[in-house]
């Protein structure tokens, strides 16, 4: 019962997604909808895995810096398994607000801000427990430490001095070290004080009735009087006081000198109406955040005027009615709901075989273990090959799976137990930076050289990716050239992940260009000259294509001979088929020169009528010889490439080729293949 009530403040996990880890939450307001339903107002909390990696990288960083600099760190051995654990209890706190149904609560869990003093495996051995040490911005994408840090040395603390011995005097000069600003012991009693201050009072109301803006914001004598009765007022009186050694005649023509009576005001009194109505509306929004207050909705105030008009706003009626209403509020608000036990199956849910234990592809005994031997391991986290449930995770494509134990880790934690190689190839802090250069290289080759199959289905297909024209430049011909032995073009593209120092190459070529001017550099001539090229194809004159014509009776106008008809009224084989194979014949003879048929008078059924062939309403039907396909550019195949086998080598094809054919092939491989088609 006391484990499915939920109050305000508790940290509860919500399930957005029924693949999705949890969403970690604070409970901040329980409000019940028109509806009935119950929705809660909650503070957000992010993992690692729902910020960028940059941001993750640096707060790594910064960490590590903190942890070097430290004195009192506790340090404790960490296994990799318990490192890859500790990142998954690790949160980042937000000022980021929602309201979810209170319905998606699956459990409650506990959040803690970082104690440096702690053990890191306090966290690890605690179930359901957080921790987080810094505040993530989603609007800004940025990571502020959660508290102020504490500042330690002389500029910042006072040198506590050595305890004096007994009977010792202090040769301190007391004068340099405190300030008087009031003596107790003074010649005036303590009615005419009073009486003084009366007479600041009075003055200062004078003083408001004289000023034009004083008496549009207290328009009334008692507001004027009120006004001049606060701290400010009575504070200069006694400082002035003090200042005339305690002279009331004195003191008095202070308080009124020839230019006027003098006006001493607070903050509540600088602050016009509009601008304590943005405070009190930040003050709903941040809390006592004064540095998002005066950020957000007060930037030409400085941070000291609004800390002090804060506790003089908490004098006034204001504040006391804005405290009865919140109270009263808080009276009608839910304090507690109530959330049943979610025992709804999960649709990544594998079912099993009549209730029994689920395996992998159901197999059990001898077979389970051939079956196992073929697959792998089951789970993806633990490698356990048998559960009570399976679980599917990750794309479907990818047919990955979790036992039920890793399944409710990855739900609560967002990761899974045991660390893969795809954590482990992730880029750390700890990296060099030149590793961590190469790292990103090889993984940017590695992304651009893999091939895009598309497997027919709408959510594989990818957008082609987009032609670019390389474009080099006159000096990058030149450092070609003049950097050869640092630059080692050859060896280079057979290593194509290991990245090319341009800075080096830069480096060479600022101090060597000025061989250029000296000795210019001979570019090898890719084309050879036309007087070449016309000799060697005197010498070796180009073979004619014997060319296949269709016969004249095509082209006379007087033939009676008709094109082949097609067959518009028997569904025979016979049609779709040669005529020299029909009934088992073959005329290889004239197969080769035969390319027109006589047409024989033909019945054709229209209507239940008999239609003679040679009706001028039949359509005939030209069969050429080759027929020629043009594809559709949208059904063009993706790249491929050709592995030579054993028995596709060179040496097997040579030796089934003759030496006429193999000479034939080498120059006119076109035209060889041409003939053969056609018999």
């Amino acid at each position: 019962m006391a484990a499915n009530m939920y109050r305000v403040g508790d940290y509860v996990y919500f399930e957005n997604s029924s693949s999705n880890p949890y969403l970690i939450r604070r409970i901040e307001e329980l409000n019940k909808t028109a509806n009935g339903n119950v929705e809660a107002k909650v503070v957000c909390f992010y993992r690692r895995r729902d910020i960028s990696n940059s941001l993750i990288m640096l707060a790594d960083k910064h960490a590590k810096e903190v942890e070097e600099e430290s004195e009192t760190t506790i340090e404790v051995d960490l296994t990799d398994k318990q490192k890859h654990q500790l990142k998954h209890r690790e949160l980042f706190l937000s000022r980021q607000y929602e309201s979810l149904p209170a319905t998606h609560i699956r459990g409650k869990c506990s959040v803690a801000l970082l104690n440096e003093t702690e053990s890191v495996l306090s966290y690890l051995e605690k179930e359901d427990t957080f921790f987080y040490s810094l505040v993530y911005d989603p609007s800004l994408k940025t990571l502020l430490a959660d508290k102020g840090e504490i500042r330690v040395g002389p500029r910042y603390q006072a040198d506590v001095p050595d305890m004096l011995a007994e009977g010792e005097l202090d040769d301190r000069e007391q004068a340099k070290l405190e300030v008087k600003i009031w003596d107790p012991d003074s010649p005036l009693t303590d009615r005419q004080i009073d009486q003084f201050l009366v007479v600041a009072r009075a003055v200062g109301t004078f003083a408001r009735a004289l000023d034009c803006s004083s008496s549009v914001r207290q328009p009334s004598l008692h507001m004027s009087a009120a006004a001049a009765s606060r701290d400010i007022t009575l504070f200069h009186a006694m400082d002035t006081l003090h200042k005339h050694n305690y002279d009331l005649s004195s003191a008095i023509s202070v308080l009124v000198p020839l230019g006027g009576p003098v006006l001493c005001r607070d903050e509540m009194e600088e602050w016009s109406a509009s601008e304590a109505s943005l405070f009190e509306e930040a003050l709903e929004k941040y809390g006592k955040d004064f540095n998002d207050i005066r950020q957000d909705f007060l930037p030409w105030k400085s941070l000291t005027s609004i800390i002090e008009y804060y506790y003089m706003w908490k004098t006034t009626d204001r504040y006391v009615q804005q405290k009865r209403l919140k109270a009263a509020e808080a009276e009608s608000k839910l304090k507690q709901v109530y959330i049943p036990t979610y025992n709804k199956p999960n649709p990544n849910q594998i079912s099993s075989n009549n209730g029994k234990p689920a395996t992998v592809n159901g197999a059990m005994g001898a077979s389970y273990q051939a079956q196992a031997s073929l697959i792998g391991r089951a789970c993806e986290s633990c490698y356990t090959s048998q559960s009570h449930q399976w679980y599917s995770w990750g794309p479907p494509n990818m047919q990955c799976r979790l036992c039920a134990s890793c399944w409710i880790y990855w739900k609560k934690y967002g990761g899974l137990k045991m660390p893969t190689q795809t954590d482990e190839d992730k880029l750390s802090s700890s990296q060099p930076a030149e590793e961590s250069h190469v790292r990103t290289h090889m993984s940017r080759q590695a992304t651009q050289g893999t091939p895009v199959r598309n497997t027919g289905s709408p959510k594989s297909a990818v957008k082609t990716r987009q032609a670019f024209f390389l474009h080099t430049t006159c000096w990058t011909k030149l450092a070609r050239q003049v950097c050869k032995n640092t630059l080692r073009l050859r060896q280079a593209a057979r290593r194509p992940f290991v990245p090319i120092n341009c800075a080096a190459i830069k480096a060479e070529y600022a101090d060597r260009h000025y061989e250029i001017a000296g000795n210019p550099l001979k570019i090898k001539s890719t084309r050879k000259p036309l007087s070449c090229i016309i000799g060697y194809l005197e010498i070796h004159p180009a073979m004619k294509p014997n060319v296949i014509r269709s016969t004249p009776s095509l082209q006379s106008p007087s033939t009676k001979r008709l094109l082949a008809p097609s067959n518009h009224s028997s569904l025979s084989i016979l049609g779709k088929r040669n005529y020299s194979h029909h009934n088992g014949l073959d005329e290889s003879s004239s197969h080769s020169t035969r390319t027109i048929m006589h047409a024989a008078p033909r019945v054709h059924i229209t209507n239940g009528k008999a239609l003679q062939a040679s009706a001028s309403t039949i359509k005939t039907s030209a069969i050429p010889v080759i027929k020629r396909q043009r594809q559709n550019w949208l059904d063009a195949s993706d790249d491929g490439f050709f592995i030579a086998t054993e028995e596709t080598s060179a040496e097997a094809v040579r030796n089934l080729l003759t030496v006429t054919l193999a000479a034939l092939s080498g120059c006119q491989v076109w035209l060889w293949m041409y003939a053969q088609l056609c018999g």
